[in-house]
């Protein structure tokens, strides 16, 4: 790599910004790289028409399914092939840096860009990111993970502070992050638009520098959100490497003029160049002959995620699979179908499966009539005659690109009232109804619940999903897809209901660490469907739960009682019920997969990491305790359970004046101590049972420091001192 440090400070600073939309400059000898928009395709705009909207043409690429998609196959081997797949068309179309994958916490369901993003828990969604950088970067191409950090709504995105408590902040919103940075190396972060705790995060030392890179040790590179750097002399000096798109140079002058009048470290300038260097040789240092992709192939591949990812919500009775039958297909997604979601990550896609051509192909010789229904009653009426006179009606109903998309941010969950009202009339008079689900964000369905036997949630699936669906509506794929996030029955169940979206510039994180299935099951809310919610055509058994000492990890059998081969996704959940802090009744832990044939059995293990066990206290910190650990096949859906004990952490020391009197009688070195001074200077609280316990509980939030004012002169600070400087010579 050529010795930045030797050049010009005018050729450092322009190599900290972009040359064009998608480029970089190329700065003596270092060339010219081009990053481009993901997560589930490769845009690759050509031409003058650039954007960062998704509004341009882009050069036609296979269009994976969405991240709410992906999700829900719970299946991170999975992902990471898709990632592989990604990285191959990013190659051959001349990209090298994908912008992804989205790995922010959906946070509340109205989030106008949810369906790039994972998962309601943090575990599950730094799982599938860490695994499709992995996927991405085996070929030789850059993941940029984002957007960091806490980005979680659109509305006024590019000004709006999320204001967080230290807790939530990393427990919740850094936890996929630092996930995927420590377990993938991506070779690039990308910084999101708004304000953390009122510090726009392109300028924040803290997360970009003392988080990222000192704590979690990410060497790579800082790029902005497209747009999203207000003052690039703050923001090179917080740690941001890579300015996007150009400024045209204005603000590589503004890094010059800087650093001449001493504003800025000429060194934190080389270090910007540096990183870039960097990513240009990782990026180019094992060039491809850009051979085109096996579209073919990659649509297969695409076919099969889309197949996982379908989740089945309900199937009374069996109604599916499907038996060779006559069949009413009605909504217009079975010919348009609503496969992807609008704005920056739109894809033109190699090819589009169409769901009524695909389930047309299935059927064979049986009859398959299509209407495409609608609002107008000479509409409602010929789908209610179709599905009368069929043995099936199949319902696709959801949401289109106009009612969610980057960019802005839904004000309600509800379906359209047209359709529901349709879904009413087909079923007065078809009880074989099966409902198919199309849509980016999380919707109502308390409704559709109440009406359909059957539903089918396909979320977003690609340009693959018509056959995807095909493939579970027949059988041809037992589904196993799982719910990534709760599904409420009202917007007004929600954890951020009344703190979304921002409002005077600052959005209130008031919900804590009470996010997703968290929040309702500490409230003891019913929900339509619980997170890790998916059914089978065949039926799961656990048995024999063992758990490892210290809980790091789990085994339980597993077996197939039903009549097909099913995969399994077992999740593990675990709980302390008696912490000394707010948690909520049950977080997920770990989490495997296992596909059986009928009569079969097996022992799946469940590795558990020690971190996801801990909470945050200026630290990660293990409570010591007896930890109850659950598994089955959704967060609702337990079979099992057992009780172990894990050993605490070490108490931090030293204690201080500013600790609570609660806090010395909590640690075991501490307690004994104390009260011995308490019973020294206050005899009454030791001998009189009743009022000393009384005195000791309602003084237990007092600073130690404030016992000196409330003793009447018992007790001095020097004796205070010398009491504190004891216990912590005992750590």
């Amino acid at each position: 790599m050529a010795d930045i440090s030797a050049w010009a400070l005018q050729q450092r600073a322009a190599l900290g910004s972009g040359a064009s939309f998608w480029t970089t400059k190329a700065v003596d000898g270092i060339p010219s790289i081009v990053l481009t928009d993901g997560p589930h395709g490769v845009r690759k705009q050509s031409g003058s028409a650039t954007d960062h909207l998704g509004l341009g043409a882009s050069e036609p690429a296979t269009c994976f399914p969405p991240a709410v998609g992906l999700a829900q196959t719970w299946d991170p081997a999975l992902v990471q092939r898709v990632g592989a797949a990604l990285g191959d068309e990013s190659r051959s179309l001349g990209v090298q840096v994908l912008l992804g994958p989205g790995v922010n916490i959906k946070r509340d369901p109205r989030c106008g860009r949810n369906f790039e993003y994972y998962s309601e828990d943090p575990l599950l969604a730094g799982t599938l990111g860490a695994a499709w950088v992995r996927g991405v970067q085996s070929r030789g191409v850059g993941a940029s993970v984002k957007h960091f950090a806490v980005n979680n709504a659109e509305y006024d995105r590019m000004r709006a502070s999320s204001d967080v408590d230290d807790r939530t902040l990393r427990e919740i919103y850094l936890r996929a992050f630092e996930q995927v940075v420590r377990e993938a190396q991506p070779w690039t972060v990308m910084c999101s638009y708004n304000r953390i705790n009122g510090i726009y995060a392109t300028e924040n030392a803290w997360l970009l520098t003392d988080v990222l890179r000192d704590e979690w040790g990410f060497d790579g590179l800082v790029v902005s959100d497209w747009g999203a750097v207000r003052d690039r002399v703050a923001a090179v000096a917080a740690g941001l490497d890579l300015e996007m798109p150009s400024t045209g140079g204005v603000s590589d002058a503004d890094v010059v003029a800087a650093v001449q009048t001493g504003a800025l470290d000429d060194a934190v300038v080389t270090l910007a160049a540096q990183r870039v260097a960097q990513l240009v040789q990782r990026t180019t240092e094992n060039p491809s002959e850009s051979a085109p992709f096996d579209v073919d192939a990659h649509h297969r591949l695409a076919r099969e995620a889309a197949a996982a990812a379908v989740v089945l919500l309900k199937n009374d009775g069996d109604l599916l699979p499907l038996a060779p039958s006559r069949l009413a297909v009605i909504g217009r997604f079975a010919q348009t179908p609503r496969y992807q979601g609008g704005g920056s990550s739109h894809v033109n896609p190699t090819r589009l499966d169409i769901p009524l051509d695909e389930i047309r192909r299935l059927a064979g010789p049986h009859e398959v009539t299509f209407v495409p229904g609608g609002s107008h009653p000479d509409a409602v009426a010929d789908a209610v005659a179709a599905a009368q006179s069929a043995d099936t009606a199949v319902l696709f109903l959801g949401l289109t690109a106009e009612e969610e998309s980057e960019g802005f941010d839904r004000e309600h969950i509800d379906l359209p009232d047209d359709q529901l009202r349709l879904l009413r009339e087909i079923v007065a008079v078809q009880p074989r109804t099966v409902v198919i689900l199309a849509h980016g964000g999380v919707v109502r369905l308390d409704a559709v619940a109440e009406l359909a036997p059957a539903i089918l949630d396909g979320a977003l699936l690609g340009q693959a999903g018509g056959g995807g669906i095909a493939d579970v509506l027949f059988g041809v794929v037992n589904p196993s897809g799982r719910l990534a996030e709760t599904v409420p029955l009202r917007l007004q169940d929600t954890p951020a209901f009344l703190n979304f979206p921002s409002e005077s510039g600052r959005t209130v994180y008031g919900e804590r660490i009470f996010v997703g299935y968290r929040w309702y099951d500490a409230r003891g809310l019913d929900v339509a469907f619980p997170f890790g919610h998916g059914l089978s055509y065949t039926r799961f058994d656990y048995s024999e739960l063992q758990v490892d000492d210290d809980l790091a990890g789990l085994r339980v059998s597993v077996a197939n009682i039903g009549d097909r081969v099913g995969r399994e996704v077992v999740q593990a959940y675990a709980a302390l019920p008696a912490s000394d802090v707010s948690r909520p009744p049950r977080w997920l832990i770990g989490f495997a997969a296992v596909t059986l044939a009928p009569g079969d059995r097996r022992v799946v293990e469940i590795p558990v990491r020690r971190i996801d066990l801990a909470y945050w206290k200026d630290r990660w910190v293990v409570e010591g305790g007896d930890y109850r650990v659950s598994v089955g096949s959704s967060s609702r859906d337990l079979r099992l359970e057992a009780t172990v004990h894990v050993e605490g952490d070490a108490v931090t020391r030293p204690f201080t004046g500013e600790s609570t009197l609660g806090e010395l009688l909590a640690d075991p070195v501490a307690a004994p101590m104390v009260m011995a001074a308490v019973a020294e200077v206050m005899p009454a609280a030791g001998s009189t049972p009743g009022l000393g316990v009384d005195l000791l509980r309602m003084a237990a939030s007092i600073p130690i420091e404030r016992m000196v004012g409330f003793s009447g002169g018992t007790v001095s600070r020097a004796q205070l001192d010398e009491l504190l400087a004891a216990i912590n010579s005992q750590g």
